[in-house]
């Protein structure tokens, strides 16, 4: 690694920081929280390059956003989450964070960081953008449950709403768009593709876990998240073979 290089990673690092510092005043992460999004934005920083950071900080700024809308509305009905925490920034992040560490390494060894890690990782962090905007703004209507379509409460593990699902398919829509103009995917048609699929594909993923599995107790929350950006990941990676 060149001197510039590092400088210039420095000087990311210092800015990520700063950020994290700045949401944790917010009380829109707790500390491990934003240590934890420090240490996963070093990696991404140091093996691919900030423009995969911008990304995942989009989707972290757009949840943060969806997570006040209405913050009145969601308290009165005991539906507001508050401040995050580690464990949330794990399990939306960790695929992504993986994917462009691997990517990064493939960047190293082979001088090409692949078409396949760059669409896992668009894959995930849709999916991530997907299901926040989905459960966020989806409490705001009436939902049913995935796997009956019954009517349920706004909140309920699995449930699935016509404005959720619109407004996630619009999120992903928005990662696959960032990833064009920053420039993780050539070509605007694929990346919308490539972001509005997987996005959704593992969004629903997410419903039917919590549908079938987390109201059970099996799995919690963040289990259901984590599998469901794996989900998005694998759909971003089998895309990447189609074209």
């Amino acid at each position: 690694m060149n001197v510039d290089i590092l400088i210039g990673g420095l000087s990311y690092v210092i800015v990520l920081i700063a950020l994290s510092v700045v949401i944790y005043r917010r009380k829109s992460l707790d500390a491990l929280g934003c240590i934890t999004m420090v240490v996963m934005g070093i990696i991404i920083i140091f093996s691919a390059n900030i423009n995969w950071l911008i990304i995942l900080f989009l989707f972290l700024f757009i949840s943060l956003i969806a997570t006040r809308y209405k913050k009145p509305y969601k308290l009165e009905r005991g539906l507001y989450e508050g401040q995050r925490t580690a464990k949330n920034v794990i399990s939306n992040g960790l695929i992504a964070c993986i994917m462009s560490a691997i990517g990064g390494l493939s960047l190293f060894l082979f001088g090409d960081s692949g078409l396949l890690f760059t669409c896992g990782f668009i894959g995930a962090v849709s999916t991530a953008t997907s299901d926040t905007l989905a459960s966020e703004i989806g409490v705001l209507r009436q939902p049913r449950l995935i796997t009956t379509l019954k009517k349920v409460e706004p909140g309920t593990d699995g449930g699935i709403s016509p404005l959720g699902t619109l407004i996630g398919i619009i999120g992903s829509g928005f990662i696959g768009l960032s990833a064009f103009v920053l420039g993780l995917i050539p070509n605007l048609a694929l990346a919308l593709i490539i972001s509005i699929i997987s996005g959704t594909i593992g969004c629903f993923m997410d419903s039917i876990l919590g549908a079938v599995l987390e109201q059970k107790k099996i799995l919690n929350n963040e289990h259901v998240n984590l599998l469901g950006t794996f989900t998005g990941s694998i759909i971003g990676i089998l895309f990447s073979f189609i074209f």
